[in-house]
């Protein structure tokens, strides 16, 4: 894959294409199996429950997508990746964006509060802020903890859901949301390995550019060691049982193996962007597994 392909972007998208491209779909999915698993992990939420906890949540993290384009619009410019967004490609104005972002996360706190509960719209909303002024504003472009500090407000998904079923918050809920955030270096390093020109043109300070890259995979190992580690922490006080313990076993080792062979192979002089994107690619796939076991877990031992 070459991130500087010249690119092309349609003249003539139609206009709900682009409002749903705001959202970034494809992230968000990740996010709403981080909400719902949890809701059965807490309970036995009903379908109504679970649809409008799933509805509010793609709308408050759609909405925080697009406020985010619309502040990072003019690096979105620069970047092979992100040049073909709406706002940089002129097929959408800023003004647009922003009013559109404003507006899920709107509706999605009335829809929350409304027919679930305030702390799950406080929680969501908390995501909401979270990702825009402290990761996007601030932090993306000043410092290169910005994945590490910034990676709290994907963390916010299964709080959300926790609070849906329960209406409060435990320590099952807390690992939950550290597992996330100890999960989103690795993840997020992996593809910054890969996307140094993009983030260099766009003097965005991520990792591999100030640390280095052989730094950078070390912390990938330290963080992803911390993580599993804490996967198995809920097993230990009897939240979940043998079925979660042995995928977060697998899932972890896998991850692990992994992040292992990516530093490995720079340590050789090897190539290791095949490494990286098999990182990048199979991080998301673990996060889904293992939270979809804990809702399984918790419902084969009820």
């Amino acid at each position: 894959m070459n991130g500087d392909a010249p690119l092309k972007a349609p003249a003539d998208t139609p206009l709900s294409r682009d409002l749903v491209a705001l959202t970034k779909p494809r992230i968000i999915s990740l996010l709403l199996v981080t909400t719902a698993a949890p809701m059965y992990a807490a309970g036995s939420p009903s379908l109504w429950t679970v649809l409008l906890v799933m509805v509010g949540g793609y709308l408050m993290a759609g909405g925080a997508n697009a406020v985010n384009m619309y502040i990072d619009r003019d690096i979105d410019d620069v970047m092979a990746r992100t040049r073909l967004r709406p706002i940089p490609s002129g097929r959408m104005s800023p003004t647009q964006v922003l009013a559109f972002g404003v507006f899920c996360a709107t509706l999605a706190t009335w829809m929350l509060a409304h027919f679930v509960n305030v702390l799950t719209a406080g929680l969501a909303l908390a995501g909401f802020y979270f990702y825009v002024f402290i990761y996007t504003r601030i932090l993306k472009r000043t410092s290169p903890q910005n994945i590490v500090i910034g990676g709290a407000a994907g963390a916010f998904p299964p709080l959300v859901g926790w609070a849906a079923v329960t209406g409060t918050l435990d320590v099952t809920a807390l690992c939950l949301f550290l597992i996330v955030f100890y999960w989103t270096p690795p993840h997020f390093w992996a593809l910054a390995l890969l996307k140094q020109v993009d983030y260099g043109r766009a003097k965005v300070p991520m990792a591999p550019l100030v640390w280095g890259e052989r730094e950078t995979m070390n912390q990938m190992v330290w963080y992803t060691v911390i993580l599993l580690v804490l996967t198995l922490l809920p097993v230990l006080y009897g939240a979940f049982g043998v079925l979660y313990l042995v995928s977060a076993v697998v899932l972890g080792g896998l991850l692990m193996w992994g992040v292992l062979k990516v530093l490995w192979a720079a340590k050789r002089n090897a190539p290791w962007t095949a490494p990286a994107w098999w990182v990048y690619k199979y991080s998301l796939l673990y996060l889904a597994l293992l939270f979809v076991a804990m809702g399984v877990d918790r419902a084969i031992t009820r």
